[in-house]
């Protein structure tokens, strides 16, 4: 069967330790071109300043990734789903509950498959947490996800501005994660978040959760950007059957009373374009919103407190 055509759009960071290695060896894409206001290519295929130049220059693409900033994310996608367009959508999906769901509406309006992905999610081990957790049910949860924003968005300003996340960009892939694995609904109680005085996101998070669980388990998350000392992705969980479990480096590793019960390299991306490839055979969409509604929902209960200005 020949590879499908794919055109990434925002060529960043992500996009190039990502999205174009990953196409670039996978079974069922094909890099057909890449969309790049400041020009950035990758390889031979044509670049495009605008995603209308792309439809207009090369109709017969008909797949999209969209890994730009979250805050323009939103006429983007609707403009692809306009043309035609299936789409893979980097997270953050969007700045915004109601923009996520109109564009879930609008694709499937329009009858094409739209994919919000959750990187984090596709490991193995979160799958074995899951599965853990589902028959010994959960005690207590503590979410430490620390890193340098230095490292990962080197001098990426949008990070810092109103609707950038701010580190619950990194935050939210903890989230992806608890959402995923965790028995029953959890809600945010209360936040605690601290801007640096000179920039509009937040630059630390205390998040406390909440359930309808009688027993009402105690959980939280800690999100720092300042981890210089390298990262920490981990989540801790106590099960009601006295074990412990806890995944680290991201939620590749899943280790049960300090025993590694499952460790593999990082091959989330490669197993997001094979689901990718799935829904597309099946025509069928898929638009997890449970992370960013946990995040928005954290901006909204949150305690703000300013501190030190933050320079890169």
């Amino acid at each position: 069967m020949a590879k499908r055509k794919i055109a990434v759009i925002g060529i960043g960071k992500i996009s190039q330790d990502q999205h174009l290695p990953v196409i670039d060896k996978s079974k069922d894409f094909e890099l057909a071109a890449c969309v790049s206001t400041r020009g950035i290519g990758h390889g031979d295929v044509p670049v495009f300043k605008t995603a209308a130049e792309l439809y207009r220059a090369m109709p017969e693409v008909n797949l999209v990734a969209v890994c730009t900033p979250p805050s323009v994310r939103h006429a983007i996608v609707r403009e692809a789903l306009d043309h035609g367009k299936d789409v893979l959508m980097e997270k953050p999906p969007t700045p915004t509950i109601s923009e996520l769901d109109d564009l879930r509406a609008y694709a499937k309006k329009k009858n094409l498959v739209l994919f919000q992905t959750w990187h984090s999610r596709y490991n193995a081990a979160v799958d074995k947490a899951k599965s853990i957790l589902r028959k010994q049910g959960v005690a207590s949860v503590r979410i430490d996800w620390r890193e340098s924003v230095r490292k990962w968005h080197p001098g990426q300003d949008w990070v810092w501005e109103a609707g950038g996340f701010g580190v619950c960009d990194p935050g939210i892939n903890a989230l992806s994660i608890f959402t995923k694995i965790m028995p029953f609904p959890v809600f945010v109680k209360s936040a605690v978040l601290k801007f640096p005085s000179n920039r509009q996101s937040p630059v630390d998070a205390e998040i406390v959760f909440k359930s309808s669980e009688p027993h009402q388990p105690e959980m939280s998350a800690g999100f720092n950007w300042l981890e210089e000392s390298g990262e920490i992705w981990t989540i801790t969980i106590q099960t009601l059957d006295g074990n412990e479990l806890k995944l680290e480096k991201g939620g590749t590793v899943l280790k049960v009373n300090g025993k590694t019960k499952v460790e593999a390299p990082s091959e989330e991306y490669e197993r997001i374009y094979e689901h990718f490839a799935e829904l597309l055979k099946k025509g069928k969409s898929e638009v997890e919103d449970a992370p960013l509604r946990l995040t928005a929902d954290a901006f909204l209960l949150a305690s703000r407190y300013n501190v030190d200005e933050f320079h890169w």
